[in-house]
């Protein structure tokens, strides 16, 4: 309950937010503008080195997923996504789509940078997925992490790994947890685990020689992130589904003076 100069603070508190919201957007499409009036050239050091000046503002998603039973070939979710990717890619000329989808024996870790319209395509065409349960290619999805405008990107191009049943057994980043058997581990802990192995992925990718992660994971397998940890993160309840993210961005704050009150039109949090 909020009465008196609360309100009223309230009310200039979100009437400056908005300033700053329109002021971020002019901003956004003035440096827009400036790029498409010759500021993009690059030079070839950045083409030889995959660098590029980003034409949208980056965003990167992460989801994992459970594989169902009766898929008998892993590579279908590959071809899936595949040809998500090359409709995405006509559908959105600038926004290109970068990233990596592990596939393992018993679920996926997906991991897609581009930008907001083309993260949420992809959680949408994962909610269709949901929905298709005769010939679903996966099964309850769920959002781990997204982040907004990262410094760069991960991936230079998209791609798929088929994981071998030994692979991505063993991560060396959860051998301490495993030890602290008392102690079941949060959900944040288990996120963060996923995104320094990743980080670590990004960072042996820049120094590399291989164009694909796939080889890389293949040469150093601790790099993959464990199959034990997607499984702990597909059984906790505070990850949002790719239903509830995009129900998110219909739900803005709403303000209600009259009655003293804040409304949040959605109670739910993301990680």
């Amino acid at each position: 309950m909020v009465t008196g100069s609360g309100a009223s603070s309230l009310a200039m508190a979100n009437a400056n937010s908005q300033k700053v919201r329109r002021s971020f957007s002019s901003k956004s499409c003035e440096h827009r503008e400036s790029e498409e009036d010759g500021g993009d050239t690059m030079t070839m050091f950045e083409v030889f080195n995959g660098n590029r000046r980003e034409k949208i503002v980056l965003q990167r998603l992460i989801v994992i997923a459970r594989l169902p039973r009766h898929l008998a070939d892993r590579t279908e979710l590959g071809a899936h996504y595949e040809k998500l990717n090359f409709q995405l890619r006509k559908q959105y000329i600038w926004d290109h789509m970068t990233g990596l989808l592990v596939i393992y024996p018993s679920c996926l870790l997906h991991v897609i940078e581009s930008s907001r319209e083309v993260l949420l395509s992809v959680l949408k065409d994962l909610e269709d997925i949901r929905q298709q349960p005769d010939r679903a290619l996966l099964e309850a999805p769920k959002v781990v992490f997204m982040a907004h405008n990262p410094r760069r990107r991960l991936f230079q191009q998209w791609s798929y790994k088929v994981l071998n049943a030994d692979q991505g057994a063993v991560d060396a980043g959860t051998k301490g947890l495993e030890e602290e058997e008392e102690e079941e581990e949060s959900t944040e802990t288990l996120v963060c685990t996923v995104l320094s192995a990743l980080q670590k992925l990004g960072g042996h990718l820049e120094t590399a020689q291989k164009a694909l992660p796939g080889s890389l994971l293949d040469d150093t397998p601790d790099l993959i992130v464990s199959q034990e940890v997607l499984d702990k993160l597909l059984a906790r309840d505070d990850l949002l589904t790719p239903q509830q993210h995009l129900q998110m961005y219909d739900s803005p704050l709403n303000l209600s003076t009259d009655f003293g009150q804040v409304i949040r039109s959605s109670s739910l949090t993301r990680v």
